[in-house]
């Protein structure tokens, strides 16, 4: 029996994941078991089966895990991240709606989140974006500018020591940014795209980069395939209404302790719209999320 290794996934294909050894090496790996629950960033435990391959025999304690889910499946985005930056873009536009879900998704596991506005260098579409965050920055949400394209330093100040996860629609940016803070991402994306034979150097699934040795030896990027939707069937109501910070001092006010923040009388939350003290779009969401999530659990009850 081969000795057992540890090292950190640093890139998830499937039923295929890039392992990196401690000493630099990097394998490629299938799990041992038939369904595979390994995520981009988790620590493993690994038996070789050849001098660049191996077997995936464990799945080390996570700090955290970053993933959606509908009524009917899962899909892990990346494991022991420490800070989720939500990428947005003066261009094309974005939904601010996905937004609040990745917000949502990232404090019900405790990682700290911030909102990045990148290409800010296109000023048509500036005024219009600044304008869609508004909301967020209200709530309590921090908002960082700036274009990838340019100085990407006031970003780059926020990575150090942390496991960061670039998450937001496709056409954001967040290749370019990743490309920009880390200059050896964009080979090391084509090499894996060979050993692969996709033949593709956009990103179809979530690869972790270590940050350069001069900042922070410990530092990493995940950089994340663009989302078109983000379900959270996986969380419970009160970890959904905690999810938006301008009404958790309001949560437990209401008359009824099941409220569901629609018709019912003395309604904190109801209160809170009417006053413009939650904004309209905000309070449409939490109640689309709401909805979801009473789906997803008669959904389980039934199956």
């Amino acid at each position: 029996m081969s000795a057992r290794l540890i090292g950190r996934v640093v890139a998830a294909f499937g039923r295929q994941y890039a392992v990196r050894l401690d000493d630099g090496r990097e394998l490629l790996c299938v799990p041992r078991a038939k369904k595979s629950e390994v995520a981009c960033g988790d620590l493993v435990e690994l038996a070789l089966t050849s001098a660049d391959q191996g077997v995936i025999e464990k799945i080390g304690e996570r700090t955290s895990l970053f993933y959606r889910a509908d009524q009917w499946k899962e899909k892990l985005i990346a494991a022991n991240v420490t800070q989720v930056v939500v990428v947005v873009a003066t261009e094309p536009g974005f939904s601010d709606e996905l937004v609040t879900r990745c917000l949502v998704a990232a404090d019900a596991q405790d990682i700290p989140a911030l909102i990045l506005l990148n290409k800010c260098d296109i000023p048509a579409g500036l005024d219009r974006a600044r304008s869609q965050l508004e909301v967020f920055t209200r709530a309590g949400h921090e908002v960082l500018e700036l274009s990838a394209k340019g100085d990407v330093g006031t970003l780059r100040a926020r990575l150090g020591g942390h496991i960061s996860l670039l998450v937001g629609q496709s056409g954001m940016g967040k290749s370019t940014l990743t490309n920009a803070l880390i200059p050896e991402a964009d080979a090391r994306t084509r090499e894996i795209s060979v050993v692969l034979d996709s033949g593709k150097h956009t990103t179809t699934h979530a690869r972790l980069y270590p940050l350069p040795a001069a900042e922070n030896e410990s530092g990493a990027l995940i950089d994340s395939p663009g989302l078109q939707s983000f379900g959270l069937a996986h969380l419970g109501r009160n970890e959904i209404e905690c999810g938006f910070p301008e009404i958790r001092d309001l949560l437990g006010s209401c008359r009824f302790r099941d409220c569901g923040h629609i018709r019912e009388p003395d309604c904190a939350i109801r209160q809170a719209r009417e006053t413009g003290h939650f904004d309209e779009r905000r309070y449409a969401t939490l109640l689309q999320l709401l909805d979801e999530h009473e789906v997803a659990r008669k959904h389980r009850l039934e199956h």
